[in-house]
């Protein structure tokens, strides 16, 4: 009887192991499509397969959220502060910011939210978006990039969405390294010392 115990232990430690792997090795082998192009808040193209050879840190947002959100993007903006100090921001570290909700969050409405946070608009943090000319295009380009990195999100039907809680490192080829907590939980200080490590 022990032994049958034993064996269903080993079992259950086996597929929790491997159910894990499987986990840890999707996000380490993420990688943005090169195929995903979206709008800027300046209504230029942005495209990810020529985007600049940095370390960048992606965010998901949209601007009628309440809280984690702008908690996030402020968050953010003060390691700007701190990176651009060391000199690296935007040499070596550029942010990008996606809206999850591209039908009310236009390029306007982007522009507004950056200058809510006092954001300088030099190319180095991107604020990003559907081109209304293509809305169900890029709106399905938007999903395939968070889908990447596992971000889920869904409008129950009021406006305020339901979403995922990580902000995203990738390397210099768009390819995950490290996740981090959303809102009051986004600690600038593990960031910054994750980022300096890796450039």
């Amino acid at each position: 009887m022990k032994k049958v115990y034993i064996i269903s232990a080993i079992i259950v430690v086996l597929g929790i192991t491997a159910g894990i792997s499987f986990f840890i090795f999707r996000d380490m082998t993420a990688k943005i499509p090169d195929h995903i192009t979206l709008l800027t808040d300046d209504e230029k193209v942005y495209d990810f397969a020529e985007s600049d050879k940095k370390l960048k840190l992606v965010e998901f947002i949209y601007t009628h959220c309440p809280d984690i959100c702008p908690t996030t993007t402020q968050r953010m903006n003060m390691l700007k502060g701190d990176l651009s100090k060391e000199g690296v921001f935007g040499e070596k570290v550029q942010f990008v910011t996606v809206t999850i909700d591209p039908y009310r969050d236009t390029a306007d409405v982007l522009r507004k939210y950056r200058d809510t946070f006092e954001i300088e608009n030099d190319e180095n943090w991107v604020f990003l978006t559907a081109d209304p000319d293509n809305l169900k295009k890029d709106q399905a380009e938007i999903q395939e990039l968070a889908n990447t990195f596992q971000f889920q999100y869904r409008d129950p039907g009021d406006g305020f969405y339901v979403h995922s809680t990580f902000v995203y490192l990738l390397d210099e080829n768009n390819k995950f390294i490290k996740k981090f907590p959303m809102g009051e939980d986004f600690d600038k200080n593990d960031v910054f010392s994750k980022i300096m490590k890796e450039i």
